[in-house]
């Protein structure tokens, strides 16, 4: 069995540099948008759900009751800790705050719910830990406050 290669011929021309030039003009799309973007999105999620919290707070407790039921936490301190953890820690990966830090609580937070409390939301919690990972390993990006202490602290970077 030979396999053939095909060589595009001269008539495929300007469709590749089309393509060559589409990509280069989406590869000059500034990255720190999509980050920006990227902490916002996922902060958005955690922010509204400990604003649902702190709505009801009784009907909050007893959630982490009945249906949360985080090991090793009373429902109270669970409750605490997670609406803590979704207003603050949210707050700062928005921002770009501590964004590091805001991320890793958050990616734990995560950790613990698709163990924990929803493992059949694997796909959306996987969307949030990607971004998550992303803002704690590369941290939050140019338009942060990071960023702005950063340069500050160290100079232009």
């Amino acid at each position: 069995m030979s396999t053939s290669i095909s060589v595009p011929n001269a008539s495929d021309m300007p469709l590749m540099r089309q393509v060559a030039n589409a990509r280069q003009l989406l590869g000059r799309f500034p990255l720190s948008i999509i980050e920006l973007a990227m902490r916002v999105g996922v902060a958005s999620v955690f922010f509204k759900s400990g604003l649902t919290k702190i709505a009801s707070w009784d009907l909050t407790v007893q959630l982490f009751a009945d249906e949360y039921r985080v090991p090793l936490l009373s429902p109270d301190v669970a409750a605490y800790l997670g609406t803590f953890n979704e207003l603050v820690c949210s707050t700062l990966v928005a921002f770009g705050i501590a964004a590091r830090f805001g991320a890793a609580a958050l990616l734990g937070m995560t950790l613990v719910i698709q163990t924990f409390v929803y493992p059949e939301n694997w796909s959306e919690h996987l969307l949030w830990a990607s971004i998550l990972a992303y803002v704690l390993s590369r941290g939050p990006g140019v338009l942060s406050v990071d960023h702005l202490i950063a340069r500050k602290m160290f100079g232009d970077q």
